[in-house]
């Protein structure tokens, strides 16, 4: 059993959900990158995504683009990111994911990827722009290797794709709330619910959502109808704004917020 599925099983049977939140690795430097993901998970993260930086991160907004680009400016590459990862396991335990787009991984090769991914630690990706069609040789490696290759579902898919990514995903199936980028929206869609329940029907994996959820309200209202909540934009907006100390209370205590809506009663 993998960091990822068991972590999904300890909640359901405590009644919880999962929170899943998002920063990039390098944004601003590596080791604060560090000191936010160490904290996050003693906060209450139950699986933490760590974002690949890349020039032309298109399912991204303009929170989550300038990250990446400050990232790039100070240098951060792929190589980087993995071995962040692998410093990061050594004092956690919690599922680290990492998530980025298909050519920096294509660059430093599937193989290689997912071999050094499992040695340092790393459980899964989610990498936005490998459609279903083109995953197969990443997707036989990474399942080989015991990594999760996650994939998406969007209100555009239709019922037989969110099918077959529900049976080819591992880890969780990630569904996107909104037709667009990332970015934290101050209202989700009226009809987000709704949807989330026809894809709780088609799919028998844990079930997480994620794309412009911010606050622990929105997480509440969220929590009765998937197994994980992802927020992401909403923490890298923290981080463009604060600085040191400041920063990690203050990322810590809204990583306390989201997270409480999401233990159950």
């Amino acid at each position: 059993m993998t960091r990822i599925e068991a972590v999904f099983r300890q909640l359901k049977k405590r009644g919880e959900k999962a929170l899943i939140p998002f920063i990039t690795a390098g944004d601003p430097d590596l080791q604060t990158t560090k000191a936010l993901a160490l904290e996050m998970a003693a906060k209450g993260a139950d699986v933490l995504e760590l974002g690949i930086p890349f020039s032309d991160p298109l399912a991204d907004g303009p929170t989550i683009q300038a990250a990446s680009l400050r990232a790039l400016q100070a240098g951060v590459h792929f190589q980087q990111v993995l071995e962040l990862a692998g410093e990061l396991r050594q004092e956690t335990d919690i599922p680290l994911v990492l998530m980025g787009y298909y050519n920096p991984i294509l660059q430093y090769g599937l193989e290689r990827t997912v071999s050094e991914a499992k040695r340092l630690g790393v459980d899964g990706f989610i990498i936005p722009d490998l459609p279903l069609e083109e995953a197969g040789p990443w997707r036989r490696l990474a399942v080989a290797a015991g990594l999760a290759p996650i994939f998406l579902a969007a209100p555009t898919s239709g019922p037989e794709r969110i099918k077959k990514a529900g049976r080819l995903t591992r880890g969780f199936l990630y569904y996107v709330s909104v037709t667009g980028i990332t970015g934290a929206r101050q209202a989700l869609p009226a009809d987000l619910i709704a949807a989330l329940q026809e894809v709780r029907a088609l799919v028998q994996c844990p079930l997480a959502v994620g794309f412009g959820i911010s606050t622990p309200e929105q997480v509440q209202g969220l929590a009765p109808y998937v197994d994980g909540v992802v927020v992401g934009s909403a923490i890298v907006q923290r981080v463009a704004k604060l600085k040191g100390p400041e920063l990690i209370k203050e990322v810590g205590d809204f990583i306390a917020a989201l997270k409480a809506p999401l233990r159950g009663k």
